[in-house]
């Protein structure tokens, strides 16, 4: 059956975004700015929350294709809720990334959009995956991702340490999340953190006026 591209395909989609998820000491940070573009150049919505809950200590971050990557979160969430029911036990984060993998993997002709997923279980404590475009799976201590990554490469490289201390590792996605958004024009807004550990779950939003600054702007 022949396939006929669309201008998406074509000229691609624009990420217009910043996330990152990092581990530390007994559990996982997980962010992302609040920004949504069209074609990366008009901005959509300046309060968006790109930083999901699939499961009770699972996350994750969205990047690409807004309209593919809710899909995709819709159907991983309703998988996750069936398993967690016939398993009679919280998912591991593992499988919250392997289903996403899946969807991916399975429908990459027609997805644009890749993932970041982080959270606790108790097999394996705080964990990371990166689900890249195409239904790629790889587990990563600290992972950046979306346009604005490309500003803070370095800063990621520099600063993150492992087994940083719980206030260590928020100030890092903190400090990453303001240098990429001071710097990329489709990153911006608040930032949405999200910090995961054995005893729960803390959301922390950061404005953007209260963001700390690196360089005049």
């Amino acid at each position: 059956m022949e396939k006929h591209c669309t201008n998406s395909q074509v000229k691609g989609v624009s990420t217009g975004t910043t996330i990152l998820a990092a581990t530390f000491n007994g559990g996982v940070v997980i962010c992302s700015d609040s920004r949504a573009s069209i074609g990366g150049e008009f901005v959509s919505s300046k309060t968006i929350n790109k930083v999901i809950q699939v499961h009770d200590r699972i996350f994750c971050c969205m990047a690409g294709s807004l309209a593919d990557a809710q899909a995709v979160i819709k159907a991983a969430k309703y998988n996750l809720s069936f398993h967690s029911v016939q398993m009679e036990t919280p998912p591991l984060v593992i499988a919250a990334a392997s289903v996403l993998k899946e969807l991916c993997y399975h429908n990459k002709d027609e997805l644009q959009a890749g993932f970041i997923t982080a959270g606790w279980d108790k097999k394996k404590g705080p964990q990371v995956y990166v689900v890249s475009l195409g239904g790629m799976l790889v587990p990563q201590l600290v992972t950046i991702g979306g346009s604005g990554s490309t500003y803070i490469y370095g800063y990621v490289d520099a600063k993150y340490k492992p087994n940083m201390s719980r206030e260590e590792c928020l100030q890092f996605a903190t400090n990453a999340l303001a240098l990429a958004m001071g710097r990329d024009n489709v990153s911006g807004g608040v930032a949405h953190l999200v910090v995961v550990t054995e005893t729960g779950v803390e959301h922390v939003v950061v404005p953007g006026n209260k963001l700390p600054k690196f360089h005049d702007e």
